[in-house]
């Protein structure tokens, strides 16, 4: 076992990061390029589709998807799925199956280069203090693109778990899904934590393990305003919670810093 563990780090370091790297530094280009002066809709997505799968094929993960018949062709959802780790963006982007935008932080936007192709893709950002004016403005692209089965994707977490638990949910998502009459999609994501984890003040390495995506049925709002949207939020927290499996030996409560 330890053995193996230390090819798969050689690996990551001497095969899999070179691959990877040239084809990040290729998408961001191309997703860039092909929004702005191409066909907006199909570069907005399929190069990070493929960007996505690529990073898991090359680091040799598996992955199970279940509940893709949940669904509806041609309906937009507001996609709420569990935030275990960085690998569940590669996991959504390229396992779903459905075309979506992405629901950002806006720190995100300044990233080099990553940060011009998302925006170049039609992503929304999200300025968490930028108080209810720009809120309205949040809303108004999305609703924008929210329309022929385009969906979008938010984290009701708003951040990664540091110990792989089911954190409290943000009012952002359900918010969003009753303003703009839309069903919610809860999806469970299991395994990414395991692969690479929450961590602070030192680099980690990805760790095999297998992934696994629950789709479940989608949760159509009953009713408007802040109490049915605290009754849905409270609903699709324990639907994403009975999917998600234990974390065996988490980290201590304390180990890292909490602090989003």
């Amino acid at each position: 076992m330890i053995l193996l563990r230390i090819l798969y780090l050689i690996y990551q370091v001497c095969i899999a990061a070179p691959i990877l790297l040239v084809i990040t530094l290729l998408v961001a280009f191309a997703t860039t390029f092909g929004c702005t002066f191409l066909n907006a809709s199909w570069w907005s997505y399929y190069p990070g589709k493929f960007w996505s799968i690529a990073m898991i094929r090359v680091l040799l993960l598996p992955v199970h998807v279940e509940g893709r018949e949940n669904l509806k062709p041609g309906q937009s959802y507001v996609i709420i799925p569990n935030h275990q780790g960085s690998f569940d963006i590669f996991l959504i982007y390229g396992f779903l199956g459905r075309h979506f935008k992405w629901m950002l932080k806006e720190e995100l936007r300044h990233m080099p280069l990553i940060g011009k192709s998302c925006e170049s893709a039609g992503f929304i950002f999200v300025d968490q203090k930028g108080g209810p004016k720009k809120t309205a403005i949040m809303l108004l692209r999305a609703r924008e693109i929210l329309k022929e089965g385009v969906s979008v994707v938010v984290f009701p977490e708003g951040a990664r778990t540091w110990d792989g638990r089911l954190r409290k949910f943000k009012r952002g998502p359900f918010q969003l899904a009753d303003q703009l009459h839309l069903p919610l999609l809860p999806v469970t994501i299991n395994g990414s934590f395991e692969v690479l984890p929450r961590t602070k003040g030192y680099v980690n390495f990805v760790k095999w393990h297998p992934l696994r995506l629950t789709i479940h049925p989608a949760i159509v709002p009953e009713g408007k305003g802040p109490e049915a949207e605290r009754a849905t939020m409270e609903q699709a927290h324990e639907i994403i919670g009975s999917a998600l499996k234990t974390i065996p030996n988490p980290p201590k409560e304390g180990t890292f810093n909490p602090e989003d």
